[in-house]
């Protein structure tokens, strides 16, 4: 017989589907440490509420509470043995809301990876994967699932076991195949677009896409990868650009608005199948819904909607050193000279060539030293101190090392800044880390030992020849230490707060989010009109209007100025130039304000030959400036 989805699916107009069901649990008050699917047993009201939620916002499909339901996932709960029950409970809790909310929904069966790599990386082989996920899928077969949404798969060998593991439990169930891609289009395997397609229509499915990974603007990418090779339906559930941290709780960025327009962008681009994953809400769907109006007859849209209420958003030098002498960027800083860098990012693999070449250019135009990231963004590059010797010891320039709490405990901080010291390393901004669940690895564990704040701290007792035990370590370190201040913080009040204990912990100058204006650097010297440390202002000049609609609406904690907005779209073809003269600009307001002491440069896409002429203007500005004095 027949699937009524796929009947649906043949009208060929947009289907909208739900959005973060664990981001809904997670605002709701449930900890990311807690077992979601448990909650199906546990708190079943508290899911089906979100379900219901999510059908009155317009969504056509839910998806069960069951997206880490195998035995695999499960058994770090203990609850390997409880699959049936946890799957059988998530698709009768979603076929309740359906019910009360008298809507023609379709509940689709929530299906993803094992959390563990497959074999020969890790011990699981392909034969063990599929019995698992067989497992699983009866589950959702025998309690009656309409479809199968199989998501965020990053290996397309694991992906296969599911979809053959799927067939094997019912010939009739419809199939959508997504993948997990990163910012380069390619998921954490390697594969492209291209590939997963390929394989998913080999195999069978009913539609394929990408989901969750990267935010409306990287998926819009991939499909359109997807459209000129594929035959079948196309899905497109992207994240809410890139979680920021605020208040110790995680809050994604972009909004419903963003996701409204995106969502027409989707569909004007081939897309059939549309919803969100990890930071939508109810809201985000309420907005694709309306967006999507004008694309379905009125008879087939959904007939009730209600507002969903939109989710908050995110958001002078020590003297007390003593032995090693102060690095030469600290003799700077404490001298009042107005300090040049440029972020350059290690490689993501062995050849660090083309780095360390981005970094000879900005020697050569004459920055005081270069930002050395450490796994920005979570994804996974050549560690901040190897790459950060490479740029000392072959380039010959000054290295400032970005260095997190997120994947190192106490003991590590401490044993990484010590080798950190011996190989001629001295400077590091102390921070937080982004969320490894934002990452290349959304299973890996955050350390979080101690946040910024605890790791000035650290970092001010090696200074004094101490460990943080209070045991000496022979000879002080000498780091000169800084910290990050985003003054367009969505929180103010808390970001302040945040921004005073890293200064009092010892923090010897700060360094900003990117910012574009001087009413945004304004935002904050109007709270904090006389610093007790230096300050230096982040720069990213913009490359197009697509770059700049992606960092402002993806990037937390960066906001791009309506007027530049308009700018950028102006530009046409000529994007680079307009976003460099904007940072020119810029660079000209901030240049004679007493309270900035500097100013870092970050080449987007790892354009260093733009960056290094906007560097040699900054210290023929500086050049101009110590003239003038």
């Amino acid at each position: 017989m027949r699937s009524p989805f796929l009947d649906r699916l043949a009208v060929g107009t947009p289907i909208l589907f739900d959005g973060g069901l664990g981001t809904e649990l997670y605002a709701r008050g449930v900890p990311y440490e807690r077992c979601f699917d448990e909650l199906n047993v546990l708190q079943p009201d508290l899911v089906q509420a979100i379900h219901r939620d999510y059908i009155s916002a317009g969504a056509e499909v839910i998806e069960t509470n069951t997206f880490s339901a195998n035995r695999v996932r499960l058994a770090a709960y203990g609850l390997e043995n409880r699959v049936r029950d946890v799957n059988f409970r998530g698709v009768k809790i979603a076929r309740e809301a359906k019910e009360v909310s008298g809507e023609a929904v379709f509940l689709a069966g929530s299906v993803s990876s094992l959390g563990q790599p497959l074999a020969p990386v890790g011990t699981i082989t392909p034969a063990q994967a599929r019995a698992v996920f067989v497992e699983q899928i009866e589950a959702l077969l025998e309690a009656g699932v309409d479809l199968l949404i199989l998501e965020t798969f990053s290996d397309l060998a694991e992906l296969q076991e599911a979809v053959l593991a799927a067939h094997s439990v019912s010939a009739d169930l419809p199939i959508i195949g997504e993948i997990s891609v990163a910012e380069d289009g390619h998921t954490l395997t390697g594969a492209g677009p291209a590939e997963a397609v390929a394989l998913l229509e080999a195999l069978g499915v009913d539609a394929l896409g990408v989901n969750c990974g990267v935010g409306p603007q990287g998926a819009l990418d991939a499909v359109r990868q997807m459209q000129g090779r594929s035959r079948l339906p196309l899905a497109a559930m992207p994240n809410a650009g890139y979680p920021a941290m605020a208040g110790g709780r995680r809050l994604y960025v972009a909004t419903p608005a963003y996701f409204g327009d995106y969502a027409r962008r989707f569909v004007d681009a081939g897309v059939q199948i549309v919803g969100g994953c990890c930071g939508t809400t109810p809201a985000h769907v309420a907005a694709m819904r309306d967006a999507l109006r004008a694309y379905v007859p009125e008879s087939s849209a959904s007939v009730h909607s209600r507002p969903a209420a939109t989710p908050l958003r995110a958001a002078p030098l020590g003297t007390d050193d003593q032995g090693d002498a102060p690095s030469p960027l600290a003799r700077k800083v404490r001298n009042g000279r107005f300090i040049i860098s440029v972020e350059v990012d290690p490689p993501r693999g062995l050849n660090p060539a083309k780095m360390l070449h981005g970094a000879e250019l900005i020697r050569a135009a004459g920055a005081d030293c270069v930002d050395i990231g450490d796994s920005p963004m979570a994804r996974v590059r050549m560690g901040c101190i190897a790459f950060a010797a490479l740029c000392e010891q072959r380039i010959g320039i000054e290295t400032l090392i970005h260095f997190t709490s997120r994947d190192r405990n106490l003991m590590a901080l401490q044993s990484d800044l010590l080798g950190a010291h011996a190989l001629g390393i001295r400077n590091v901004i102390a921070l937080t880390g982004d969320p490894p669940q934002m990452g290349s690895f959304p299973n890996a564990s955050g350390v979080w030992d101690v946040d910024s704040v605890g790791f000035i701290k650290i970092i001010k007792q090696l200074n004094q020849g101490l460990d943080w035990a209070g045991n000496s370590i022979g000879s002080p370190t000498s780091f000169l230490i800084s910290c990050a201040v985003n003054p367009m913080a969505e929180d103010l009040e808390l970001e302040l707060d945040r921004y005073h204990q890293k200064v009092e912990a010892g923090a010897d100058f700060a360094i900003t989010q990117p910012l574009y204006d001087l009413e945004q650097l304004d935002r904050f010297f109007s709270r904090v009109p006389q610093p007790k440390v230096p300050t230096v202002v982040e720069i990213m000049p913009l490359q197009s209007y697509k770059h700049a609609e992606f960092c402002h609406n993806e990037l937390a904690g960066v906001v791009i100025p309506e007027a530049h907005l308009v700018r950028m779209r102006e530009a046409g073809d000529h994007g680079i130039q307009v976003g460099a003269d904007l940072a020119r600009s810029f660079l000209g307001e901030i240049m004679g304000l007493p309270n900035v002491q500097g100013v870092l440069w970050v080449p987007s896409f790892h354009r260093y030959e733009m960056v290094a002429d906007l560097v040699r203007e900054t210290v023929l500005l500086r050049d101009a400036r110590l003239v003038a004095a």
